[in-house]
């Protein structure tokens, strides 16, 4: 049987001398072998096809039979490694809490402990007849976090 740790190892081997890294690999029912890479920059066709063939060559259809994707973690997809979160510092995202509820503002940034967040909210001053915009930053660990994506908008 093929195995999760298997497949990330010859990942990691092939994608050490690359500027792409690996997101995660998923192995789903009847052998069917799903990887994700990316890159801080763009991940290319070549690049999926290369890696595709690294570990096609090092695995054995004979004593197994897989299907093997190779693909590139899509723009909608949701951050799974910290590179991705550091990634997209400065750029607007979409967090999923844990606990519920969703928040959206400007990723500030992202360590191995959690992330922060500046969002922004309408505040009435005392004694003031409308309310203000301001931003406030707001920290959050992995743990409290369901997901994480960037923030497409159209304007």
């Amino acid at each position: 049987m093929i195995t999760r740790d298997v497949i990330v190892q010859l990942a990691e081997e092939k994608l050490a001398s690359s500027a792409n890294y690996l997101v995660d690999v998923e192995i789903r029912p009847g052998n069917v072998i799903v990887v994700e890479i990316d890159n801080d920059e763009a991940v290319s066709i070549d690049d999926c096809v290369e890696l595709s063939r690294y570990i096609e060559e090092h695995l054995d259809r004979d004593a197994e039979d897989f299907e093997l994707e190779v693909g590139s973690a899509g723009i909608t997809s949701p951050f799974k490694v910290l590179r991705q979160y550091q990634k997209n510092v400065g750029n607007e995202v979409e967090v999923w809490l844990a606990e519920g509820g969703k928040l959206t503002g400007v990723l500030k940034s992202a360590d191995e402990t959690g992330i922060v967040l500046t969002v922004q909210k309408q505040v009435k001053p005392e004694g003031a007849k409308r309310k203000i915009t301001v931003e406030e930053d707001l920290a959050y660990p992995y743990n409290e976090i369901k997901s994480t994506k960037y923030l497409i908008r159209f304007k």
